[in-house]
């Protein structure tokens, strides 16, 4: 299998003509890759990713990290088996302390994006760290 289910059911949905949100798959391939390489990304694997990147930001009309009109995209972790709650999510991956003025300012939207801002630090933090969210929740 070289999608998880997530990523499967969303090329699925694709391929009978339903609207999905533009994106990308990295493959399990990839990842099987990666713990069999001692965590190192597989060659070639950033630049695929640079390239699907480019394709989202033509495609939106966004830049990942622009100050102006930033690119938001959510990372989703999937398997081959369906997991509920047991899989990680990051969202809002291409806010930054200038981005989010950005966002802002774009939408009009103030609270919006920095709750957007807040939502991703809490769940790099918790995901990417390993800083339980509750410190977040607590500070907010």
């Amino acid at each position: 299998m070289l999608l998880g289910g997530k990523g499967a059911n969303l090329a699925d949905m694709t391929s009978i003509g339903l609207p999905v949100p533009p994106g990308f798959t990295i493959t399990t391939e990839c990842c099987d890759l990666y713990y069999k390489n001692g965590k190192k990304l597989p060659p070639g694997l950033m630049d695929q990713v640079r390239k699907n990147v480019g394709m989202l930001e033509k495609e939106l009309g966004k830049k990942f990290g622009d100050t102006q009109s930033p690119l938001l995209v959510s990372v989703r972790s999937g398997a081959a088996v369906s997991m509920p709650g047991m899989m990680n999510t990051i969202l809002n991956l291409g806010l930054n302390d200038e981005a989010v003025v950005g966002l802002a300012n774009a939408t009009g939207k103030k609270r919006f994006a920095y709750d957007a801002y807040r939502r991703l630090i809490n769940m790099f933090g918790d995901v990417v760290c390993g800083v339980d969210h509750e410190h977040f929740e607590e500070a907010f």
